[in-house]
């Protein structure tokens, strides 16, 4: 197994689930920071959210966004999924309602509304550290899209 594949693991492992996220946007002239849950498949971090908020008119003048979350630094692409119910995000949007159950019926959310929408990013590179060193390697720094660890 490459230590790719070992990074691979790790990311599933660790974010796989319901995870707090730091996620930084910008217009050009304004940044904002913000906390967001956010769910981790095979490279893309997924992320339930409202299509007007300063997050998504940020990634719609600059999709490149800084991501971080206990253990993991790096960078990804933001794209919106559109309205949440769209059949297009059903298989997906099945896996978050799971993950993101204990807070996710709670008013918080209303899939009725056309606005709310899933945001993918797609992780381009990052670091991730594994405190455990279950696979032997402590750090990874990781290519996503050419699929190299370094």
């Amino acid at each position: 197994m490459s230590k790719y594949d070992d990074a691979m693991k790790i990311m599933t492992e660790k974010y796989g689930k319901d995870e707090v996220w730091s996620i930084a946007t910008t217009d050009g002239e304004s940044y904002d920071v913000r906390f967001v849950d956010g769910y981790y498949e095979d490279g893309l971090l997924y992320i339930v959210t409202y299509a007007l908020s300063t997050k998504m008119q940020h990634i719609e003048v600059e999709p490149n966004i800084p991501i971080c979350t206990f253990w993991f630094k790096g960078h990804g692409i933001g794209e919106n999924l559109g309205w949440v119910r769209d059949e297009k995000n059903a298989n997906i949007m099945e896996k978050l309602r799971v993950a993101f159950a204990s807070w996710y019926s709670n008013g918080h959310i209303n899939e009725e509304d056309p606005n709310t929408i899933l945001l993918c990013i797609h992780i381009t590179d990052g670091a991730i550290i594994d405190e455990e060193q279950k696979y032997d390697e402590f750090y990874y720094e990781v290519d996503f899209v050419n699929k190299t660890v370094e």
